[in-house]
């Protein structure tokens, strides 16, 4: 019994953490960053010479699964005349009354991310020619012009709402924001995280950032203690 189950059973978690990194598009190091798991780790389960836990492996399929719910987006939507258009931020004087009305006009669950749920936050004031609308929703939500759907689904612990309105809360928001930096004016996400320092007695206590992100973070925060001094 020592068996050809045992050795089956422990090629397939080689395969499976193979797979599920690549399933993410991540390189060894990559997947190592992402997770905060050491690079040597995971080089040593997917040549066996290691094997993990099952609550890891647990833990991994669960987050994974998450994240490829939830891809990075690469590009930014074009405008198209044979979309809908929705209606415009010039058009009403605060936020939640133009983000209430393109909630109405896209008719189907959604939550506002990114610029859009920072406004929601009251962190950002927004621009008066705002295009993009940030979301997580169906992708049927892409019908109309500007729309960028992060996600199709998101978890309600890192939702709020306010006015009617469903948004991603800041933690998520800035998790977002790093995820989709190559695309994403951050002028915003600076502007509210410099708000959240000044209001908080200077001081970033409450901000969590994954360890992918760290660097890119201490960077960020750099830039936001200045925003307003510069």
């Amino acid at each position: 019994m020592h068996s050809l189950g045992v050795l089956y059973r422990w090629e397939v978690i080689i395969l499976n953490i193979r797979e599920m990194r690549l399933s993410l598009g991540d390189t060894q190091s990559e997947f190592a960053r992402r997770y905060d798991i050491p690079f040597r780790t995971v080089q040593n389960w997917e040549t066996g010479t290691r094997k993990p836990p099952e609550y890891i492996i647990r833990w991994l399929e669960k987050n994974i699964k998450n994240d490829m719910l939830n891809r990075r987006t690469t590009e930014l939507p074009k405008y198209s005349h044979k979309k809908y258009n929705l209606p415009k931020r010039s058009e009403f004087v605060g936020a939640t009354a133009w983000l209430k009305a393109v909630s109405k006009c896209i008719g189907e669950p959604i939550v506002f991310a990114l610029d859009e749920a920072l406004m929601c936050q009251g962190n950002f004031g927004g621009r008066s020619d705002e295009y993009l609308i940030w979301i997580y929703g169906n992708d049927s939500a892409a019908r109309f012009n500007g729309v960028v759907v992060l996600g199709n689904e998101i978890s309600s612990e890192y939702t709020e709402k306010k006015n009617g309105i469903v948004f991603t809360n800041f933690n998520r928001t800035l998790f977002d924001a790093f995820s989709n930096e190559s695309i994403l004016d951050m002028q915003g996400i600076t502007e509210a995280l410099s708000k959240y320092y000044y209001r908080n007695g200077e001081s970033f206590d409450g901000v969590f950032v994954t360890p992918e992100y760290q660097k890119k973070f201490k960077k960020l925060a750099e830039e936001a203690v200045n925003y307003y001094e510069s």
